[in-house]
């Protein structure tokens, strides 16, 4: 009877726990930092673009905040106007001042923000 030697029945290549070829990474951990690697550079891109956009968004929003701001500043010049003017005319009769509420009224009316 034959006694098996060091490595016989191992198919080539394959030496087993105690042989070099074996040692480090294998071939599947190397393949899963890879595809970890790979996975990670997708999500970095993703929030890098999404903080672009974000970026974009903010600006966007800002500069209608800005004119919303122009806007209102407009609307209080002018309702502090026609509040001036109904001052003045309710310093005279009852008669110019409802007129003056109802034309005041009814501009409002058409000119009213929707």
């Amino acid at each position: 009877m034959r006694r098996a030697g060091l490595g016989e029945g191992v198919p080539p290549g394959n030496y087993g726990n105690y042989g070099y070829p074996n040692s480090g990474y294998s071939a599947g951990e190397e393949e899963n930092e890879r595809l970890t690697e790979k996975s990670l550079r997708n999500k970095v891109t993703a929030i890098k673009s999404l903080s672009i956009e974000i970026g974009h968004e903010v600006k966007h929003q800002n500069k209608l905040l800005a004119e919303m701001d122009s806007q209102f500043d407009s609307t209080t010049g002018f309702l502090g106007q026609a509040m001036g003017k109904l001052k003045i005319l309710s310093r005279g009769g009852q008669t110019k001042l409802l007129v003056s509420w109802l034309s005041f009224s009814v501009i409002y009316w058409i000119i009213k923000p929707r």
